[in-house]
């Protein structure tokens, strides 16, 4: 799964995106921020989330935090993130490496409205070595997520 999958997502789905493989590994925002050359709020960092039994995906700003209270109400519930291995097992991506495309269980996707002051994102692209250069608009649209204000 991982890179190959998010691949052939965006092969079908916008093909004009293309993936960036860099040398050097980009697991954290800082080090994706550096190594893209970019401000930390523009690595679009995608979060397993879990309320009850539903399990989903949220997509924020880089140096933006959750806010709890929004996240409950939103949901419904107290939210918890996924571990490691429920992460790897939902997304088929790496933690590090998680992004909204190319899943291996087709979950619900919510972009953060924070990710809108920015003209382009790099989200992961299924491994800790992997990005894309996208808009948050057409992000949102190929995963068709649901637009949230769920960070403080």
């Amino acid at each position: 799964m991982g890179l190959d999958a998010v691949k052939v997502f965006l092969k079908e789905r916008a093909p004009q995106i293309e993936v960036i493989v860099t040398q050097e590994p980009t697991p954290t925002v800082v080090d994706a921020a550096r190594v893209h050359n970019v401000e930390p709020g523009q690595i679009a960092k995608t979060l397993s989330l879990q309320v009850k039994e539903k399990v989903f995906l949220v997509v924020t700003a880089g140096d933006v935090r959750l806010d709890n209270k929004k996240l409950k109400d939103q949901f419904g519930g107290k939210v918890k993130m996924l571990d490691a291995e429920s992460v790897m097992k939902f997304t088929g991506h790496p933690v590090g490496g998680v992004c909204p495309f190319g899943l291996a269980t087709p979950l619900p996707v919510y972009c953060d409205k924070s990710l809108q002051k920015y003209d382009h994102v790099l989200p992961a692209a299924g491994a800790i070595n992997s990005a894309v250069k996208i808009t948050p608009q057409h992000m949102a649209q190929i995963t068709n997520a649901t637009w949230v204000k769920v960070t403080k």
